[in-house]
């Protein structure tokens, strides 16, 4: 029977500095967000009152995630539910539900995969993968017609050359209906292949 290794220990000083036992050395809060994607475990302690702080640094993790652009994983609605459950009598449940969610989601992932790229190949998940980023940079763009600073106000001066709002948006809805069917077209390929 294999032993279970002991969990690195990290020491947060009062100056805020994360000291890796196991290298000696300091660490941020990126480098254990590695660590825990590299499946290490770690213990984070008060260098001064050896309280296990191990949540609240995770937390952080989590919170600087979330604020970097395009990383966000945790809808509003959710973090909103999330709050209303502090003080619920369903409190104690949820930890346990929301960890065993995640050990499903995260087997399901790798099954998911193995499907997408036996079905379609990874050339395909590729394609698909460049069509969906162009399909947002489009829908963007289209969005971007209806709000209304963007364009300049009625009866204002607008830059010799710069395209009515009309016609770019009927430009940008052609744009995505070509889009559409060219998707609509790759998928009929795949599905008779």
């Amino acid at each position: 029977m294999a032993e279970k290794k002991e969990p690195t220990v990290i020491k947060k000083y009062a100056n805020r500095r994360l000291y890796h036992t196991g290298t000696s050395t300091y660490v941020t809060l990126e480098d254990l967000a590695v660590m825990v994607k590299q499946g290490e475990d770690f213990l984070v302690t008060d260098a001064k009152s050896g309280e296990d702080i191990t949540r609240s640094v995770l937390t952080q993790i989590i919170f600087e995630q979330e604020g970097k652009e395009g990383q966000s994983l945790l809808p509003i609605t959710f973090l909103r539910q999330l709050i209303r459950y502090y003080g619920d009598s369903m409190q104690s449940l949820v930890p346990s539900y929301l960890e065993f969610s995640l050990e499903r989601f995260t087997g399901d992932q790798q099954k998911m995969r193995e499907m997408m790229a036996k079905t379609f190949g990874p050339a395909a998940l590729e394609a698909m993968g460049e069509q969906v980023r162009t399909n947002m940079t489009m829908f963007q763009k289209a969005l971007g017609v209806f709000t209304p600073f963007k364009y300049p106000q009625a009866g204002a001066a607008q830059p010799t050359g710069a395209a009515q709002p009309a016609a770019a948006a009927k430009d940008d809805v052609d744009a995505l209906k070509k889009e559409l069917d060219q998707l609509r077209s790759r998928l009929d390929r795949i599905s008779k292949s």
